[in-house]
């Protein structure tokens, strides 16, 4: 590879966009640039893109394509989720550039295959959708706090069957690029640019269209950083930000897309969870012993007797049943709305809950074939739950439905 030059700013009088696609890429290393530049040029070999990125990258060995500098201030520091940062960024480069879509693309998007970036940038290009959204592959014991909140979550309250609404690459349109620049900039004007927005939800609730696309495996950058309890915090507090603010929306009843064929997994080889699930099953039984107090002012006597048997329960039979665990994330909602505890704790409390969760995922998914089987019946679950949150959001006083 070439000795990377600094890329020069281009103003829109300057910049010669080709098909009007924006290419926006995370800080990266060479290596990783290296990859996503020569699968961009294969994806688009004769449009001429538009490629954005705050690092110095070889513009010389890519004749085809055009750069321009993204400011590294206004991009967001984490490589495990799209900020509200980075989508002001995004639009505000779409716009200064003349471009009328905008891929974002994350450090390991080279692993996406030519035609997986294909699809993602004509969808927002040359057809009618707003945002374009990848199907990631994922190992069995990966992407999991999607896979129990965010997915099921959002499936149930806003009717989508995107499997990853929390997607690190992505395509949008201008006017969604346009809607998510201003949804984010309430955090950005007020210094919490790192907050991650949802794409999927803003556009169900502007009535935009969403494009899903099987793209294929998916490695998993270690984070050096923040752990379980951090990321777990941030995404589904910021997850139930938004669901409260958009209330009025999903408490109205709409129809859910028909299911997709799971995506077939296959086992890890020689992987044994046996250690690993008596981890959590210990740490649920400790907050158990510790955290009554405190649950008890989020969950109603049912669930909390679930609790009490299962807590009791061996790790070998150790299970969780789907539609217990969707009352507890829909109960634990309700008390963020509501304020029933300080939010940091409430978020706290729910980890021991989540790694119950898993154990009893763990013990499922080692009896059957495909570990995303259980995902769809877990989010199947929220679904039929969804009236029990309707009831109790409209009605909070009545704490045992």
């Amino acid at each position: 590879m070439a000795t990377a030059d600094p890329i020069p700013d281009i103003t829109a009088s300057s910049a010669r966009p080709g098909n009007g696609l924006l290419v926006l890429l995370a800080a990266m290393t060479p290596e990783q640039s290296g990859n996503v530049l020569a699968n961009l040029t294969a994806s688009f070999p004769e449009e001429g893109l538009l490629i954005a990125s705050p690092d110095a990258l070889p513009a010389d060995s890519y004749p085809s394509l055009h750069f321009v500098a993204a400011p590294r201030a206004n991009v967001s520091s984490k490589s495990w989720t799209l900020s509200a940062a980075d989508f002001v960024n995004a639009h505000r480069l779409a716009e200064a550039n003349g471009a009328t879509a905008v891929l974002m693309l994350s450090p390991e998007s080279g692993s996406l295959s030519s035609s997986a970036l294909r699809d993602l940038g004509n969808a927002v290009l040359t057809s009618a959708a707003d945002l374009a959204v990848p199907r990631y592959e994922l190992p069995p014991h990966a992407g999991l706090v999607n896979s129990a909140i965010l997915y099921p979550l959002t499936r149930a309250l806003f009717a989508s069957p995107v499997r990853f609404p929390l997607a690190v690459d992505l395509g949008l349109s201008l006017r969604m690029a346009e809607r998510l620049a201003g949804a984010a900039f309430r955090f950005t004007a007020t210094s919490q640019g790192e907050t991650p927005l949802w794409p999927v939800n803003e556009a169900t609730v502007a009535g935009f269209t969403i494009d899903q696309f099987d793209v294929g495996a998916r490695p998993l950058t270690q984070l050096s950083g923040p752990d379980l309890n951090t990321i777990l915090s941030l995404v589904t507090g910021a997850l139930f930000s938004d669901i409260d603010a958009k209330a009025t929306f999903w408490q109205r009843f709409r129809q859910l897309p028909p299911a997709r064929d799971a995506i077939s997994i296959p086992p890890e080889p020689g992987s044994d969870a046996t250690a690993e699930i008596a981890s959590m099953i210990q740490a649920f039984r400790l907050a158990y012993s510790n955290l009554q107090e405190i649950w008890s002012l989020i969950l109603p006597p049912n669930s909390l007797l679930g609790l009490k048997r299962l807590s009791a329960t061996d790790a070998a039979a150790f299970r969780m049943s789907d539609n217990l665990w969707a009352r507890i994330v829909y109960d634990f909602l309700l008390a963020w709305r509501l304020r029933s505890i300080n939010r940091g704790h409430l978020l706290g409390a729910l980890i021991p809950l989540y790694l119950a969760w898993v154990a009893s995922h763990f013990n499922i998914t080692a009896q059957t074939a495909n570990p995303e089987t259980h995902i769809e019946a877990v989010a199947a679950a929220f679904d039929a739950e969804k009236t029990y949150l309707v009831s109790r959001w409209r009605w909070p006083d009545r704490f045992n439905p």
